[in-house]
């Protein structure tokens, strides 16, 4: 990481000590995507030896296009890339995916349009960095995460190049609104970052717009998704430890130096952005990492009303029967159209859970427990045993994927609360939600969050039987049990007659009567992440 300052700060203490703002810049999660890469590299040679950027895009100038009335490229000052810390400092990662980047190739990103070569998607064990923020399975995030609490910047750039259906824009952007985890960094960037940054854009010939997540890849018309993304990417997890944080998506159809010179720009208007109105920002920082919400959202679904439409720069397609797939083609003409498209936001919450004082995580599970203070949530430790009062999640419809994703197998299941008095043993970690990163805490540890180390895959072992009765010993068993006790008589005999899978299952019967004596595992199916309500 580059550290880009007039004071030529090199510590995290020295670059605060300026007082300035600061915007982080990261490029290359997928490595095939480099136009933050060649930006940042140009910006800082810039911020060096003062010389000035082109005016407009080349695509602009090439086709006769201009900027909108009233937004004409400016005339730029000699020497005023260097003015640019003075108002605010700069930090930079030109290669997030380093295995990536070495992957080096003609033959990587088929449907970009340059550059010629470029590196592969993902690292040298086939992991997404941008799904790795929450589970923190790779050196090189546990690394951006650790930067990102010791540096604390103001605002967070992560860029990207897009893939997906062709349109005007050349430059995309998005990033959580106030309904997020966020309210007031949303607000700011609503209100402040998204119109400045569109205005220098659009200004320099580039053309600006939102995130394009389409709902049909094949047919634009049906309309794109603004949704708030969960914290395994990087808008989620800024969002969830209230750090602002901006995805930019470049158009891969564009060329190449048109998405370069509009990530250029786009790095420039931020970094001036920040020195006119960072105070502002940071005010907003502070009162959401201050919020204590008795609720926390684990989950987003789509708006319950209809769609909105908006006004949609997009370009003409056409689509016929495949002769080579059987299928329907598509086709982009290149022709400009202004299309009234749909857009379903998808910020409505679809899951929640109650905010508890604390969370308690015996020190059988260490690796969660580290991962929790990798990601710089603080975490208490018990001197001694200790008895305590808990809610706890029994664990019941358990459903495992049945292939892998990222290294893991995802899990989803029902979590039912239930009250208990757990004997806490020495070592024991506390994890307080009373703190700035407690949100995220709640996010990591809630069964029902997409994002929970739970349906990750680490906890799979509480999931599995471990003591087991043979049938020659239940059967005389059970024949007592049932003789001894009418009423456990008549709850089986109803158990049986409701489920014809139990009536015709010898093994299954048995099962459910051993459940109910002492021997049975009392603890089976018992997530061993205690809430202290």
């Amino acid at each position: 990481m580059v550290v880009a300052s007039r004071e030529h700060a090199q510590t995290p203490e020295a670059l605060r000590a300026s007082g300035k703002p600061t915007l982080l810049v990261q490029a290359a999660i997928h490595a095939g995507e480099m136009d933050g890469k060649d930006a940042g590299l140009m910006l800082l040679r810039d911020l060096v030896f003062g010389r000035l950027a082109p005016e407009v895009n080349p695509g602009a100038r090439a086709s006769g296009a201009h900027a909108p009335a009233g937004l004409r490229p400016r005339t730029p000052v000699a020497g005023s890339k260097r003015a640019l810390l003075d108002g605010a400092n700069l930090l930079f990662v030109p290669i997030f995916n380093v295995d990536g980047h070495e992957r080096f190739s003609a033959f990587t990103r088929v449907n970009q349009r340059g550059p010629l070569e470029s590196g592969w998607r993902t690292t040298s064990r086939n992991l997404n960095l941008n799904r790795d923020y929450a589970k923190l399975d790779a050196p090189e995030m546990r690394a951006l995460v650790r930067a990102l609490g010791q540096w604390d910047p103001d605002l967070y750039l992560d860029v990207h190049v897009t893939d997906g259906a062709d349109y005007q824009y050349d430059i995309t952007f998005g990033h959580h609104g106030a309904t997020g985890w966020s309210p007031r960094i949303g607000d700011w960037l609503d209100r402040s970052f998204t119109p400045g940054v569109s205005a220098d854009l659009a200004a320099m010939g580039h053309v600006p717009g939102p995130l394009v997540w389409p709902l049909d890849t094949d047919d634009l018309g049906k309309g794109i998704l603004l949704g708030l993304a969960s914290p395994r990417y990087s808008t989620g997890y800024g969002d969830v430890r209230h750090l602002p944080t901006v995805l930019v998506e470049t158009h891969s159809l564009k060329p190449y130096r048109q998405r370069v010179l509009g990530t250029y720009v786009l790095m420039e208007s931020v970094l001036r952005l920040l020195a006119r109105e960072g105070a502002a920002l940071r005010h907003a920082v502070a009162e959401d990492r201050a919020r204590r919400a008795p609720e926390v959202v684990l989950d987003w679904k789509a708006r319950p009303e209809a769609p909105q439409p908006m006004s949609f720069a997009g370009v003409e397609w056409k689509t016929q029967p495949s002769a080579v797939s059987g299928g329907t083609r598509v086709m982009w003409t290149g022709r400009k159209v202004t299309q009234r498209i749909p857009v379903v936001r998808a910020d409505a919450p679809a899951a929640k859970a109650t905010r508890p004082r604390a969370y308690w995580i015996p020190p059988a599970w260490a690796d969660v427990v580290g991962r929790l203070e990798a990601h710089g949530i603080r975490v208490e430790r018990l001197g001694a045993p200790r008895a305590v009062d808990v809610e706890a999640y029994r664990i019941k419809d358990v459903k495992l994927e049945s292939t892998p994703f990222e290294g893991h197998v995802p899990v989803k299941a029902t979590a039912v609360l239930e009250r208990r008095r757990e004997l806490l043993a020495t070592g024991t970690a506390r994890v307080s939600t009373d703190q700035p990163l407690g949100d995220l805490a709640v996010l990591l540890l809630e069964p029902a969050s997409p994002d929970s180390f739970f349906q990750w895959g680490f906890f799979h072992e509480v999931l599995q039987p471990t003591e087991y009765v043979e049938a020659y010993i239940m059967e005389p068993m059970a024949e007592a049990m049932l003789a001894e006790d009418a009423a456990l008589k008549a709850e089986h005999e109803a158990a049986v007659r409701a489920d014809p899978k139990l009536a015709a299952d010898a093994k299954a019967r048995l099962q459910w009567l051993y459940a109910r004596t002492p021997f049975f595992d009392e603890r089976a199916a018992l997530y061993p992440v205690f809430r202290e309500p």
